[in-house]
């Protein structure tokens, strides 16, 4: 009798808690954040933390392409071609897949996407036709060193179900080479080695920079300096972000 009460108050919790959150959404635009910041600096860990706090859908064209890659559609044999170089894949394939998605959804986190000025343009004609408009463009800022560094101690683990990620250096696993959830063996990606990463940083600096300026324009930017060594990074960038974010939708 007592574990069926808990298991009552457990199911009533979860309720108010559910209702309390719904509550405290209506009366809110929907929301379309943009992730900006070159790769490695924390962009998808940042984001999972704002979706899961704002309930968003986690746009990342990153995973996209990787998925395409594996199953090895013609998207995923163009995508590659690109990646391989640690080049952008072409815009217009790019922002074909990106409204495909959003399309389907409304109240999104957007990583990975745009990454050029033709996309962020791209974004906004399209969002104007759905009379929507970028609630926050949030900008993590990490220094080149910093991110080689980091980036280059990366694994991930084999099983595709599980999907977690470690670094040797800062967040490493229990036992060296196997996953903490599923005991999997842990993998580098191919293209997280320092030379691919420079050129990948490269690439950013010369295409996707621009964008800072233009979303600064926009009035839209928030920019936040990353320290990768401190104990609390995710917990301080998290926390930095959403005070952002809350300043601009209150």
């Amino acid at each position: 009798m007592e574990k069926l009460k808990t298991s009552i108050w457990q199911i009533v919790k979860k309720e108010l808690k559910y209702n309390s959150f719904r509550k405290e959404l209506e009366g809110r635009k929907i929301m379309y954040i943009i992730m900006l910041g070159a790769p490695g600096t924390g962009k998808g860990t940042i984001g999972n933390e704002i979706c899961e706090k704002y309930k968003l859908e986690h746009i990342a064209t990153g995973d996209i392409f990787r998925d395409e890659i594996k199953r090895e559609t013609e998207l995923g044999k163009k995508a590659q071609e690109y990646i391989s170089k640690g080049e952008l894949v072409p815009d217009e394939v790019t922002i074909a897949m990106v409204e495909g998605k959003l399309d389907q959804m409304n109240n999104v986190l957007l990583d990975g996407f745009p990454r050029t000025i033709e996309q962020a343009e791209a974004l906004k004609e399209y969002l104007s036709k759905k009379e929507e408009n970028i609630t926050a463009v949030i900008n993590l800022e990490v220094p080149d060193e910093d991110i080689i560094k980091r980036t280059s101690s990366r694994v991930i683990c084999s099983n595709k179900e599980c999907g977690a990620s470690y670094n040797t250096i800062f967040m490493p696993p229990k036992e060296e080479g196997i996953c903490d959830r599923c005991g999997s063996t842990l993998i580098k990606r191919v293209d997280d080695n320092p030379e691919t990463i420079k050129e990948r940083l490269n690439t950013y600096y010369k295409n996707t920079k621009p964008l800072i300026d233009y979303y600064k324009n926009e009035g839209l930017l928030e920019s936040i300096n990353i320290d990768i060594y401190s104990e609390t990074t995710k917990e301080d960038t998290t926390k930095s972000a959403i005070e952002k974010i809350e300043k601009r939708i209150k």
